[in-house]
């Protein structure tokens, strides 16, 4: 599933190529990405409205209207936008087509339409569908401290608490097993017993890693994720842990390892990482 680097790296694509970009028509080739309003309820709010400059929080993407309405968009696993030429040949599994007023099409592309797109009245400035959703760690009124704090009350596990994106949003599997590793951190390191030096150590980490994976147009494993102009990110090639398994830690020479973690999987190395010794009381 993309993570925070990758809705960025869309979003910046978006925001030179459809900002101030009036819609003209709109062709639902596929009703699902669209289910939550219908296509013809969907493209009535839609035609004859403008762009305004693309907005993201954590992994979620919308597309603000001039008028102060907006289009909230999820790219689930595999959802991207493109920019073609209205002639141009379809990507495999696009779903939804946008013709705008300089010729050009965005178009959105999903294979497994786990994805989709959704009408958020009045919601330019953030939609109420994700007013729930914590700032990440790009967002200018993002505070560490407070995050600090959310994370060290809860009674869990480190991974499972930086997941969380009621707690800090846009960290993904890939990446909070990397900002773990730098950070030389167990991802099953009890909350409640993170020192909040440790836990800013995390935080910080964990925006380093993205901001690097940024700059290398995000992480891609196959054309599942690309940007609007279909290009893969190549961050892949700087991964420490994340699908490393049986390679050696670039810093102790240890065998990376892999654990079940939630339905999925976990990457470490197994002595840079140490999981605490319990103590008296410990469950």
């Amino acid at each position: 599933m993309p993570e925070l680097p990758e809705v960025e790296v869309v979003r910046r694509g978006l925001e030179k190529n459809v900002t101030g970009r009036m819609v003209c028509d709109v062709t639902v080739l596929r009703e699902r990405p669209v289910r939550w309003d219908g296509p013809d309820a969907f493209k009535a709010g839609v035609v004859g409205r403008t762009f305004a400059a693309p907005r993201r929080r954590g992994k979620y993407l919308w597309f603000p209207f001039s008028d102060g309405d907006a289009m909230l968009a999820h790219l689930g696993m595999s959802g991207q936008f493109r920019i073609d030429a209205p002639g141009a040949d379809l990507a495999p599994n696009t779903r939804v087509l946008f013709d705008l007023d300089d010729g050009r099409q965005l178009r959105f592309v999903d294979q497994r339409m786990f994805g989709g797109l959704q009408l958020a009245p009045q919601g330019a400035q953030l939609p109420a569908q994700v007013s729930h959703i914590a700032l990440d760690p790009f967002d200018e009124y993002f505070n560490i401290e407070q995050a600090i704090e959310r994370i060290r009350a809860k009674r869990s596990t480190i991974k499972r608490a930086i997941l969380d994106q009621s707690v800090i949003s846009g960290i993904g599997n890939i990446y909070a097993d990397e900002c773990l590793w730098r950070a030389k951190t167990h991802y099953d390191h009890p909350t409640q017993r993170l020192t909040a030096a440790r836990a800013r150590r995390v935080l910080v980490a964990a925006k380093e890693v993205m901001t690097e994976s940024l700059a290398q147009g995000g992480t891609s494993f196959d054309e599942l994720y690309v940007d609007v102009n279909g290009s893969s990110g190549y961050f892949s090639r700087s991964l420490n842990v994340y699908g490393q398994e049986g390679k050696p830690c670039a810093r102790c020479g240890t065998q990376i390892r892999r654990d079940s973690f939630m339905n999925r999987s976990s990457y470490l190395c197994p002595k840079c990482q140490r999981l605490p010794r319990p103590i008296h009381g410990d469950k």
